[in-house]
């Protein structure tokens, strides 16, 4: 599975057990559509279930942020960051957050990561050829085997994916 999948997963999966939960996919795309100060509003109003707050400066956004979740068990998944201004405007530090509060985020860029003083990694293993094949043809076809004249056109997808199909 892929890291979006795996995101979600674990989302679905222990969000019941925060005080407030929020998950942000395809953070690098969302933000094509909308400004970082939207996305730590949307934040803030999914953790603690209110209306968006009147704010108009991202860094006075993250003044409330930490103000209003550093008491709080939180659970925040952002998905496909792209950028440490990202990961300093939405999560900032340990303290914004209260005791047993989980930050997951998914990245390409493993510095991002490093950079931020991230604790633990998981790298997702990208498929065996085998399976990547068989989980595109499934994806794009809703069957296991593929037809044999699309056996190659398989290949050269699995091939430029890097083991990952469906990031297509």
């Amino acid at each position: 599975i892929g890291k979006t999948t795996a995101a979600r997963a674990l989302f679905n999966r222990y969000y019941q057990n925060f005080e407030g939960a929020c998950l942000l996919e395809d953070v690098k795309e969302y933000l094509q559509h909308h400004t970082l100060l939207y996305l730590q509003k949307t934040l803030l109003s999914k953790l603690l279930k209110v209306e968006f707050v009147d704010c108009t400066d991202t860094e006075e956004m993250c003044a409330i942020l930490k103000r209003r979740l550093c008491s709080k068990k939180v659970l925040v998944v952002l998905d496909d960051v792209n950028h440490s201004n990202q990961l300093d405007k939405l999560v900032g530090a340990e303290d914004w957050f209260g005791s047993g509060s989980r930050i997951v985020i998914t990245t390409r860029d493993m510095k991002l990561l490093k950079n931020h003083d991230v604790h633990e990694t998981y790298e997702v293993k990208v498929l065996e050829r085998d399976e990547a094949i068989e989980l595109f043809n499934l994806h794009a076809s809703k069957r296991k085997s593929p037809e044999k004249e699309f056996e190659e056109l398989l290949n050269l997808v699995v091939d430029y994916t890097g083991g990952l199909p469906l990031a297509l």
